[in-house]
C-alpha cells in the first residue's frame, strides 16, 4: 500500500519517511529461523544494537534485562534447530508496559511508592507470551500510574516531541525498531494514540477479549490490553496467541478467529465518524483524511456519515461529550486502590499532584453521577449496535494530529504542572469513544504530516475483531493513495 503524506511548509520537520521507513517485523523473520538462515539470538542482538544506539535519546524503557533476554533467545534458538519451536512467537522480543507485572522485573509505574516493587509473578499476558517462547526484553515507560506525571520518553522520529500517553514507552520502542512488538493498555486513549504518533500498528481488542490479570487496575470496566506492533500480522498473532493460552478476562471466553492473520476482506460499507475531534484539528489533517476516504470510495467502498444517515448524526451527538462522561467513569472506578494508597501512605508519598488532581474528580463524584455516566455510555453503545447492523466498520483518525512538541503547554487539564510534570499529548476525542464502546479498534500507520506519523483508526462492533483485522489487511494490500 502506498501511504499518503503532506508537507505544510513548517520548519519543524520530523524524520519519518512513509516510503523509506522499514518496520521491524518478527513474523517476516520466522521463515529464516525455520530454514536456519537466522536465529532468535541473532535477531535479539540486532534489537539490542538498536537499543544501545537509540535508547539514550528515546528513553522508551524503564527497565531492561539483557542477559535474561539472551538466555531466553538462546533457548528459542535451540528449539528451532531441533524443529520444536513453540509456535509463531517463539523467540520474539517484547516490551511490556510498566503497569503490567513480570516475575523477574519490577513494576514501578513511574511512581515513587512502587520503586523496586515486584509481586514475583507474571501477569496473564506475560505468562502467555513466555509459554509461546516470547523473549521479555524489558518494561516500557509510563506516566505515573498511567495518569500522572509524564515519563522521559520521546518520539523516535523527533525527540523534541512526545511519544504519546501512558503506552508511550511501548509505542516508542516499536517505532524506534528496538522490538517488533510491545504490550500496551488502554483505558481512554493510551494505546491507539501512541501507536498513531510512533508509526506502529496498535490493536485494542474488544473489551474482555484478552486477560488483564496482573495489570494494575485503573478503571476495570474500561481497562484493555493489546499489542503495539511493527506489522498487522505481528499485532494479530500476538493477541491471538495470548488469548489461546490464557483466554479472555473473567466472564469472557477470549479473542476468537484464525491463529494466522485473517484473510484480507474488502468492506462493502463503512461509517465515517467525525466526533468532537474533527473540530479540534487543522485543515491539513482534515484534507489528508478526506483524501484517504476518497481513496476508499474510489476502491468501491461505500462511505456513510452524519450527512447521509440520521442515525449516525444521533451517534455523533451522543459522542460530543464522550470524553467528559468517560472520564467520570474512569475516575470513579479509579478510586480504589488509589484512595487506599493515600490512606496508608499520605497523598504526597502515594502519588504526585497531577495524578491526585485527576483522582479527586472521582473522589468528589456521587453514585448518582456515576450512574448518569454509565447511562450515557449505554445509550452510545445501543446506537452503535443499531448502526453497526448495516455496515462493516467505522473509520476516523487515530489522533488529533502528529505528536505535539514536549514543551507545548498542557491544554487538556488544569492539573498542577510542577517542573513540566505533565506534557501535552494531544486530544483523546477521536479515541475515547471506542474505548467506551468496547469494540475493537486499530491504529493503522497510513498517513504523515511534516515528516511525522499519523494513524487512521478502524473500529468495529464488540467481538468483530477478526472481521475488522481482515478489513485492515485489505487496506494494507489493496488501497493506493497518490501523494
Amino acid at each position: 500500500m502506498q501511504r499518503l503524506s503532506i508537507d505544510t511548509g513548517t520548519s519543524a520537520h520530523g524524520a519519518y519517511d512513509l516510503e523509506q521507513y522499514e518496520p521491524l517485523s518478527f513474523m517476516d523473520a520466522v521463515k529464516s529461523f525455520q530454514g536456519g538462515d537466522d536465529t532468535p539470538r541473532a535477531f535479539l542482538e540486532r534489537c539490542l544494537e538498536t537499543v544501545h544506539e537509540k535508547e539514550r535519546f528515546v528513553r522508551a524503557f524503564a527497565y531492561i534485562d539483557e542477559e535474561a533476554a539472551r538466555l531466553a533467545a538462546d533457548d528459542s534458538t535451540e528449539r528451532y534447530r531441533a524443529g520444536r519451536a513453540f509456535g509463531p512467537l517463539d523467540g520474539c522480543p517484547f516490551g511490556i508496559k510498566d503497569t503490567i507485572e513480570t516475575k523477574d522485573m519490577p513494576m514501578q509505574q513511574n511512581a515513587p511508592l512502587f520503586k523496586g516493587w515486584s509481586g514475583g509473578r507474571d501477569a496473564a499476558c506475560v505468562w502467555a507470551l513466555r509459554q509461546c517462547g516470547g523473549v521479555i526484553l524489558g518494561k516500557t515507560q509510563v506516566p505515573e500510574y498511567a495518569m500522572g506525571k509524564s515519563p522521559p520518553t520521546r518520539n523516535p522520529f523527533d525527540t523534541s516531541r512526545t511519544a504519546g500517553g501512558s503506552s508511550s514507552g511501548s509505542g516508542a520502542s516499536v517505532g524506534a525498531r528496538m522490538v517488533p512488538c510491545a504490550i500496551g493498555n488502554q483505558t481512554m486513549a493510551s494505546l491507539i494514540r501512541p501507536s498513531s504518533f510512533n508509526a506502529v500498528y496498535g490493536y485494542k481488542p474488544t473489551w474482555g477479549a484478552l486477560n488483564i490479570g496482573g495489570m494494575h487496575p485503573l478503571a476495570p470496566s474500561q481497562d484493555h490490553i493489546g499489542p503495539m506492533a511493527a506489522t498487522l500480522a505481528d499485532a494479530w498473532v500476538t493477541a491471538r496467541q495470548i488469548a489461546e493460552v490464557v483466554g479472555g478476562h473473567n466472564g469472557h471466553p477470549g479473542l476468537d478467529g484464525p491463529l494466522d492473520l485473517p484473510t484480507a476482506r474488502k468492506p462493502a460499507r463503512l461509517t465515517r465518524l467525525d466526533t468532537l475531534g474533527w473540530s479540534q484539528i487543522e485543515d491539513p489533517m482534515r484534507d489528508l483524511f478526506e483524501r484517504f476516504v476518497a481513496a476508499l470510495s474510489d476502491a468501491g467502498v461505500e462511505i456513510v456519515d452524519r450527512r447521509s444517515a440520521s442515525a449516525i448524526e444521533d451517534l455523533e451527538n451522543l459522542l460530543l461529550d464522550c470524553d467528559d462522561f468517560a472520564t467520570d467513569i474512569v475516575m470513579y472506578e479509579a478510586r480504589w486502590p488509589f484512595v487506599a494508597y493515600i490512606d496508608a501512605y499520605g497523598q504526597n508519598r502515594a502519588m504526585g499532584d497531577t495524578a491526585y488532581y485527576r483522582l479527586r474528580r472521582g473522589i468528589e463524584m456521587t453514585r448518582q453521577d456515576y450512574r448518569a455516566a454509565l447511562a450515557k455510555r449505554e445509550a452510545a453503545r445501543l446506537k452503535v449496535r443499531e448502526i453497526g447492523a448495516d455496515i462493516d466498520g467505522f473509520i476516523t483518525l487515530a489522533s488529533s494530529g502528529p505528536a505535539p512538541f514536549v514543551e507545548r503547554p498542557n491544554i487538556t487539564t488544569d492539573a498542577p504542572d510542577r517542573a513540566g510534570a505533565h506534557m501535552e499529548t494531544g486530544s483523546r476525542s477521536f479515541i475515547s469513544p471506542w474505548t467506551m464502546i468496547g469494540g475493537p479498534s486499530l491504529s493503522l500507520p497510513y498517513l504523515a504530516v511534516d515528516g511525522m506519523p499519523l494513524g487512521v483508526q478502524l473500529m468495529g462492533l464488540p467481538n468483530s475483531d477478526p472481521d475488522i483485522v481482515a478489513i485492515a489487511h485489505w487496506f494494507d494490500r489493496a488501497i493506493s493513495l497518490d501523494a
